[in-house]
């Protein structure tokens, strides 16, 4: 994950300007649309919007959904069908956004970030989300469509979603995108269990390395994931005439789901900042091991290092009676062998006594 995802405009620019980031590579975009009430349903899809524009007259509820790259021309035109707020079109356009829920007259505003695992790394992609008395319209530039469920249960009328109005559809759409984290955290979780063997086993540089690595996706992820939390409690106190009491039960379910991921979070972090440690001391102590045995075979080399160091001066005992008579000894040189190992297994015997190695 990018230490730093949010696409800007160049400073001094006029808000609320819409410009095309020309140097990322976009995806092209599919519409589809759901018109639906508690008796009809028609779901159409890779529309363009000027045929979407002939089910805005009608009464039922409607939900049109992007998911792709949305030009600024595209995003213009949509913004005047349904009088949306230059400002929130340009945070649809710049992507990186902060989930956040804003109030723009008569409509509702929320973005969202869908956390995703992808070549071993977790991303984040935004979703953004106008609601008005009668239409939903979702904005998702990402590799896959997260609302297939959603639309499932639209076509096969389970639950109240059919019943409902725009709250409840926004309801399910959040639902979908909180939910998610679940899903990658489990995988996290399992990466963090493979990494708990590896540090017990044999830790390396690799299993510092993807410590950090781990500990740094927590981290981003954190700090995408923790402002849905004000988002869900925005909703649920806030008041907005589009949110209906009986639907506030039901966001509150997300906000308790909010709560769980993010406990989740922070116990990985927890865990990851022990795991450091462990590691640490785990080095530690192996540079210990490894001084220890130095230490030992270096001790047990000074005594012999002594006797050689006596018997190499070599002063003649014929010329005084008080240099070496072991020169002339027949079995000297055994006798001195005999002594280096007498010594060097006494203190191997020592050092074991003392549980030194």
């Amino acid at each position: 994950m990018s230490y730093f995802t949010k696409r800007y405009h160049p400073p001094g620019t006029p808000p609320g300007v819409l410009s095309a980031d020309e140097s990322a590579a976009h995806r092209p975009i599919n519409i589809r649309l759901i018109d639906y009430d508690a008796t009809e349903y028609i779901e159409k899809e890779n529309l363009t919007f000027e045929e979407c524009l002939s089910h805005l007259v009608h009464p039922a509820m409607t939900w049109i959904h992007l998911h792709g790259h949305t030009e600024p021309a595209l995003l213009r035109q949509i913004g005047d069908a349904f009088g949306l707020h230059l400002l929130a079109l340009e945070d649809v356009l710049n992507t990186g956004q902060r989930p956040k829920s804003e109030t723009y007259d008569n409509q509702l505003f929320v973005v969202m970030s869908l956390p995703v695992r992808r070549n071993g790394s977790i991303v984040t992609e935004q979703v953004s989300m106008f609601v008005g008395s009668n239409f939903v319209v979702s904005f998702h530039d990402g590799l896959e469509d997260p609302f297939d469920l959603v639309r499932k249960r639209l076509r096969n009328h389970s639950g109240h979603i059919r019943a409902g109005g725009p709250d409840h559809l926004l309801y399910a759409l959040l639902d979908v995108i909180i939910d998610q984290g679940f899903p990658v955290l489990e995988d996290v979780g399992e990466w963090i269990e493979e990494l708990e063997e590896e540090l017990l086993d044999k830790p390396s540089k690799q299993t510092l390395h993807t410590i950090h690595h781990i500990k740094r996706e927590l981290l981003l992820l954190r700090r995408m994931l923790w402002p849905q939390r004000e988002v869900l409690n925005s909703l649920l106190r806030g008041d907005h005439a589009l949110i209906h009491e009986n639907t506030r039960t039901y966001l509150r379910d997300c906000y308790d789901h909010t709560i769980q991921i993010m406990d989740l979070l922070e116990t990985y972090r927890d865990i990851m900042a022990s795991m450091l440690d462990v590691y640490l001391s785990s080095v530690s102590m192996r540079l210990n091991d490894v001084m220890r045995v130095l230490t030992v075979i270096a001790t047990l080399f000074i005594p012999p290092t002594f006797v050689v160091g006596v018997y190499g001066m070599n002063f003649d005992h014929a010329a005084s009676p008080w240099n070496m008579p072991e020169l002339e000894w027949k079995y000297g040189y055994l006798f001195a062998w005999l002594i280096i190992a007498g010594m060097m297994g006494g203190m191997l015997v020592y050092f074991k006594r003392k549980d030194w190695f």
